[in-house]
Formats: structure tokens, C-alpha cells, sequence
């Protein structure tokens, strides 16, 4: 077993998240993961509306026992979702595990802190990171440049972004982006990080609720099938390579503006792959790591390979120094 500070913070047995995706991070996976002993997120603003969120939240418990988190991201938006309902949501529902990405966690920090909810935030800086730990975060995620969704404007890869931030931090925090199995656990805790974040990998799970045909798309594809979308825009986003973001990408090279590609870049559309499985509908999220992505097991089989794999490179690699000592 691998045990480290963040397994030991959030009361988990392997040190594997699955990140909240829209669409993507139901109860089915979110209890499969925490089963098998890693921590699965329920997306919040998957469900239409808070009191979907407590059901949800209740239907996970009727799957497992095991801690299991929400993820919150805050975006800015024109019609922006009731945060305040959705975080009360959680609260009521006795989740003590949290999630939040996209803005500044710290307007929502006073309310867990006062429920006990222990917060991770996800972000792709180290002065992001700093700044979480400032206002008084669990953990981070950090995302590397390879992450499937907005990777930030700095470009950094994980392989600099790890250990970057462990030379930084002093709170637990996890490597997000390029990770689908124990090579990669393997190299995270090598590089500093205290466990791994993974949502494409996850994606591609028999629990995952999307269609098939993206799932086969992902096992079919290789790391160059992603478009990095609105960079003119610097709002870049990792999206996966289709008729729409190949759209997107020439579009907005050839000067044009969000209004240009609004109607091609709706939610709705995105949706309507997942649930439909018409891969051109829309743009949908994947990261780099497709790549290495070869089939569709179930979520549980995918935390316990992971980290037998992991625990098999380390052990192998301290052989070779002479010291077979136990890892864990």
C-alpha cells in the first residue's frame, strides 16, 4: 500500500483521485473508484440543480461507504450557477471532501471550514498553489500542460510543474495531467507529489457514464489527438481533435473572436457527444495521455493495477541501489 500525506489528510487507502468532470462524474464511477480505495468526485454542476446534487450524493451511498468528494469548479459566467445552493448542498449532505477548481476558493473556504470539509484545489500554477495553501486549502492538484481542459497560459509541463511546486508547498498536494498508470504514479511521487488526478483515464471505464463510441475514440487515439482551442483568446482550452475544433483552432487563427465560435463551442453540444456518442457534435475534454489509453476496464481494476504497478517500479528500482526495502 502506498501511504502518503495526502492519503493520510483524506482518510483514503491509494493515493488516486478522479477528477470531477462535467457530464462525466456521476455516482456510478465516483463510488466504483473510492471503492477499490481511491477517492471518486461526483461532478456538482453535472446535476441541473442543488437538490439533484443531494440525491446524487445519496445514490453514491447506496454504492459504497467510502470517502467520496464533490468537485465545485467556479468559472465566471454571464448566467453564472447558484454556487452558494450548490455549496449547501454539499454541506447538508454531509460530504466532507471538496473538490473546487477555476476561480479563487477562497469566498467558499469560511462555510467548509466551519462544516469540516476538507478542501482541494485544483489549479496549474505554483503561485496558484501558494495561494490556495495561503487561504487555507487541504491539498492541491496541480495541472500539468498535458491536462485534457484548461491547462493555464504558462505551457509548463508536469515533468517541471511537480517538482516545481514540491520545492514550494508545505501542504499535501497531487500531479494532475499526463497520468493513466503506475509509470506515472511511479514518476509523480519521484518528482515530489504526494498522489496522482485522473480524468481521461477514468473516462474510458465500463462505470463512466458517456457512450461507448468515445470511449473507443479514446482507446483509438494517440497523444496528437488533442486541439488546444482559444489560445488567441488566452483561454486555452485541451480539447480532443474533431471536425469542431479543428473549426475552432481556424476560426480564431484567422483573427476571429468568441462570438465567431460561441455557437460551435456550447456546452450543449459537448454534451450531446457524451451522451449520444456523435463525436463530431461538438468540442468534449480529453487529455495528451489518450495516448496510453488501451482499453476500458472497470474504474476499481484500473486503482488496484495502478498502484501494483507502481509499487512493483519502485521496489524494482531501489533493488538497484541495494535497498529492497518495503514501499509503503
Amino acid at each position: 500500500m502506498l501511504t502518503t500525506r495526502f492519503t493520510e489528510a483524506l482518510g483514503i487507502e491509494h493515493p488516486i483521485v478522479q477528477g470531477g468532470m462535467m457530464w462525466v462524474g456521476r455516482a456510478e464511477l465516483a463510488a466504483a473508484v473510492s471503492e477499490a480505495g481511491g477517492l471518486g468526485m461526483i461532478t456538482a454542476l453535472t446535476q441541473p440543480t442543488p437538490a439533484d446534487l443531494v440525491k446524487e450524493i445519496a445514490r453514491a451511498r447506496t454504492l459504497t461507504d467510502k470517502p467520496f468528494g464533490v468537485n465545485l469548479t467556479i468559472l465566471p459566467s454571464i448566467n453564472p450557477p447558484p454556487y452558494d445552493e450548490y455549496r449547501r448542498a454539499i454541506v447538508d449532505s454531509g460530504v466532507t471532501i471538496v473538490e473546487t477548481a477555476g476561480s479563487n476558493p477562497e469566498p467558499h473556504m469560511e462555510l467548509f471550514r466551519e462544516h469540516g470539509v476538507r478542501v482541494i484545489h485544483k489549479c496549474t500554477s505554483v503561485r496558484h498553489a501558494l495561494k490556495a495553501e495561503a487561504v487555507g486549502v487541504t491539498a492541491v492538484s496541480i495541472d500539468g500542460f498535458e491536462c485534457a481542459g484548461h491547462p493555464g497560459e504558462d505551457d509548463v509541463p508536469g515533468l517541471i510543474l511537480i517538482p516545481a511546486a514540491a520545492d514550494q508547498l508545505t501542504i499535501p498536494f497531487i500531479a494532475s495531467g499526463g497520468f493513466a498508470d503506475g509509470r506515472g504514479l511511479a514518476a509523480a511521487l519521484a518528482l515530489g507529489a504526494d498522489g496522482i488526478n485522473m480524468g481521461s483515464r477514468f473516462m474510458c471505464t465500463v462505470e463512466s457514464p458517456i457512450a461507448e463510441a468515445v470511449k473507443q475514440r479514446i482507446v483509438a487515439a494517440s497523444e496528437l489527438d488533442t486541439n488546444l482551442i482559444f489560445r488567441t483568446l488566452r483561454n486555452t482550452a485541451r480539447v480532443a481533435k474533431n471536425a469542431i475544433s479543428d473549426e475552432v483552432v481556424q476560426i480564431l487563427n484567422a483573427g476571429g473572436q468568441f462570438e465567431d465560435v460561441r455557437p460551435l463551442v456550447a456546452g450543449a453540444r459537448g454534451r450531446k457527444v457524451f451522451e449520444e456518442g456523435d463525436l463530431d457534435a461538438g468540442i468534449w475534454t480529453v487529455g495528451q495521455v489518450q495516448g496510453l489509453i488501451h482499453d476500458i476496464p472497470p474504474a476499481g481494476e484500473v486503482v488496484r493495477r495502478i498502484v501494483a504497478q507502481a509499487e512493483e517500479i519502485l521496489r524494482r528500482r531501489l533493488t538497484l541501489f541495494g535497498n529492497p526495502a518495503p514501499v509503503g
